[in-house]
Parts: C-alpha cells; sequence; structure tokens
C-alpha cells in the first residue's frame, strides 16, 4: 500500500505540474454545454429534457482528452521500462494512473455539472441524482480509458484511435447516467440505476488495471 500511495502521489504531482490538461478537458466540458442551446434553441422544456443526456455526451468527450497523456509521457520517457521492473506490480502503477486520472479530470466535471445543468435548465430534482451519477460513473471512465490508453501506445494518431476504442464501451455509463437523472426528474427511483453505475466501477476496478498492465508489457515488447 505505500508504494502504491507513492505511485499516486507521483501522478498527482505529474498532473499537478501540468494543470493545462485537467483545465482543457473542464472548458471543453463547459463550452460543450453552453453551445448545445444555440443548437437546439432556448425552449426549457426541449433543453430540460435533453439536458442529463447533453452533459454526460460532454463529460464522456471531455474525459477522454487527456486519458493519453499519463501513459505516453512514460513510455516515451522509458519510465515504463523502469517501472515494469520495480517491486510494485504493474498492474497496481497503471491503477494509479487511473485513480489520478479520475482526481484530477473527472472530479472537476462532476463538480461542474451543477452549474451547467442549471444552465440547460435541468429539473430541480435531478441535480442530486446527475452529481451521484457522475461519481459514480466516471471511475469507469477513468478505468476503460486506461486501458484504451495502453492499447494504443506507439500507435500514430493514437488519441483518435484510442477515442474509437473506448467510447463504445462507454455506453451503457451513458445510458444508465442519464437514465439516472431522467428518473429522479420524473420522480422514479433512482437507486437501481446508480447501483448498476457502482456494479460497473467495481468490475472494472478489478479487471482493467490487469488488461491495461498486459496491454503495456506487449507495448515494452
Amino acid at each position: 500500500m505505500n508504494a502504491f500511495a507513492a505511485a499516486l502521489g507521483r501522478e498527482l504531482r505529474l498532473a499537478i505540474r501540468e494543470p493545462g490538461e485537467a483545465a482543457t478537458a473542464v472548458m471543453f466540458f463547459v463550452l460543450a454545454a453552453i453551445l448545445f442551446p444555440f443548437g437546439v434553441g432556448p425552449e426549457a422544456n426541449l433543453l430540460a429534457r435533453i439536458a442529463a443526456g447533453v452533459l454526460w455526451v460532454a463529460a464522456l468527450l471531455a474525459a477522454m482528452l487527456s486519458l493519453e497523456r499519463p501513459f505516453l509521457g512514460d513510455y516515451e520517457d522509458g519510465n515504463f521500462e523502469v517501472l515494469a521492473l520495480s517491486p510494485l506490480a504493474l498492474s497496481l502503477v497503471v491503477a494509479a494512473k487511473m485513480l489520478a486520472h479520475w482526481l484530477t479530470t473527472c472530479i472537476p466535471l462532476v463538480a461542474a455539472s451543477p452549474l451547467l445543468a442549471l444552465l440547460l435548465d435541468l429539473g430541480g430534482g435531478g441535480y442530486l441524482a446527475l452529481v451521484a451519477a457522475m461519481a459514480l460513473g466516471t471511475p469507469t471512465v477513468s478505468l476503460i480509458g486506461g486501458v484504451g490508453a495502453a492499447l494504443t501506445l506507439g500507435a500514430r494518431r493514437g488519441g483518435v484511435l484510442l477515442s474509437i476504442l473506448v467510447l463504445p464501451l462507454l455506453v451503457p455509463v451513458l445510458i444508465f447516467g442519464a437514465a439516472a437523472v431522467d428518473a429522479a426528474i420524473a420522480g422514479l427511483p433512482v437507486r437501481q440505476h446508480l447501483m448498476v453505475l457502482a456494479a460497473m466501477a467495481l468490475a472494472a476496478s478489478a479487471l482493467c488495471p490487469w488488461a491495461s498492465a498486459a496491454a503495456v508489457r506487449q507495448a515494452l515488447e
């Protein structure tokens, strides 16, 4: 655990030294949400109906912007070769990268979502459900995104390939995340949607670090 904490601290320090990645993701999230009403019109009822889906799609796309950096930087610098030989399992090294991405990129997106929901005139009952759903769904985004980032190491135009690989796998997160908000607005129970999001996050946390570690080892060969 001490070694994992040290690896996580390293990733957080690297992210803090380069805050532009997280800031870019948040700005993209904000701009996408702000521009959407200009495309569909300012009608409050229409915006309220599509607000949950718009915010989730914008959040997924924003999270994609900074997924490649933690893996590509260590790959290009040769640090992955050193980390692969360290006493800490490579799966825990990549798990630290995924957790750092969630803390530095996804948490700010979750924090910004209520303000953007207010802009899109989301129903009053949906704000808490939106925050809860994003808090439970975004770990899956970071975990599955980490697998995609590891698989695209060394590939030309890896960022584009990363989005093509990862976004289809995140469709269930989008569906249940938006459904939780819609259910809350309609006065229906949201617990089952949140439980599914939590289950997906737990399953991803058990499987994705191992898959990412295997992909990194393949790239190093």
